[in-house]
């Protein structure tokens, strides 16, 4: 008589974790928590307690950090395993568990006080410094990045497998006439730790018995700072899911004041897709699109004339719900 096949359901858990982004003083911040080293808010999915995986994460992130999250999407479900894929665990779970970590993105008006002592905001640039090209090309980029990139292709003998690392490296940075997409944080951070050029790809092998990356070990905090787990993966996951949806639906004004001027408002898209934008194109699409409307008032800004103040135009933004703001490709220096 044949067996059913076994179940694997004791030998998986489940990992949920969130991305509460905010942007404050034009620094994109995501909240974190030290556990050892810095990681996302998450917690283990308890199909006892938690009739949803969202009820489970939304508990989670309060009984870490004291904060109740508003807006939430699912980002992703991450369950693949290899030396290519970064390694996700849970604190107090057997090694030989396999753990599928479900990402969740939250977007809130501004950082919330933080009550819980091992609550923590950070700049997410922290974490990706590559990504902020508010103040031109990355230095890391040129200096250390792309030339560790450059060694990992050479590395191979096979001159095929060299030809898919380097159009990989191309797509994903920008390089050979390419653009540079922002939405493609997850590619670059994947490339990296494929190539070993995070501490995350020498920890996880390191754990796995693997053989160590054939990039020298990285300094712990040189190309960017590490996190636990798959978390900087997650991160990197929900930065450019955030950044592509800004062109289709209306997300950033879940991420503004009730009040604010139009440079206000582009600072803080700007803030999270890691470039500068030209202020009257910006102004002009803005007004167009119907979803902001001038409240009467001004506000005098440094070293300036009095500024208009809007609020969001709740009914356009029903009206445009699948509708988002027009973000220009960027462009480096000499295009």
């Amino acid at each position: 008589m044949k067996q059913p096949p076994t179940s694997l359901a004791t030998n998986v858990a489940i990992a949920l974790n969130a991305v509460l982004a905010a942007v404050d003083d034009e620094r994109p911040k995501v909240l974190c928590v030290r556990a050892g080293e810095l990681g996302l808010p998450y917690g283990p999915f308890d199909p006892e307690r938690h009739r949803t995986f969202e009820i489970g994460i939304r508990e989670w992130v309060t009984r870490q950090t004291r904060i109740t999250l508003g807006f939430i999407e699912q980002l992703y479900t991450f369950g693949d395993q290899g030396r290519e894929a970064p390694a996700a665990a849970l604190a107090g779970r057997p090694k030989s568990e396999r753990v599928i970590s479900i990402g969740y993105l939250a977007l809130a008006p501004d950082p919330s006080d933080l009550l819980a002592a091992d609550a923590t905001w950070r700049d997410w640039y922290s974490f990706f410094p590559w990504e902020d090209w508010r103040g031109g090309e990355p230095t890391v980029l040129r200096n250390k990045i792309i030339p560790a990139l450059d060694q990992w292709i050479n590395n191979s003998k096979d001159t095929q497998r060299q030809s898919v690392r380097q159009t990989r490296t191309n797509i994903a940075f920008g390089l050979n006439g390419l653009a540079w997409e922002e939405e493609r944080t997850l590619d670059r951070y994947e490339l990296m730790y494929e190539a070993g050029l995070v501490v995350e790809a020498w920890r996880d092998r390191a754990v796995a018995g693997l053989e160590p990356p054939s990039a020298p070990m990285p300094e712990r905090r040189e190309i960017g700072a590490p996190m636990i787990s798959d978390h900087r993966r997650i991160l990197a996951t929900a930065i450019g899911r955030l950044r592509g949806k800004l062109k289709y639906r209306p997300v950033i004004f879940e991420m503004t004041p009730p009040t604010f001027t139009l440079l206000q408002l582009q600072r803080t898209v700007e803030a999270i897709v890691g470039f500068e934008f030209h202020k009257q194109n910006f102004r002009r699409s803005v007004e167009k699109s119907g979803f902001v409307e001038r409240t009467g008032k001004t506000t005098q800004q440094a070293g300036g004339r009095p500024a208009a103040l809007f609020r969001v135009d709740r009914e356009g933004l029903r009206k445009g719900a699948a509708s988002g703001l027009v973000i220009p490709r960027l462009r480096r220096a000499g295009e």
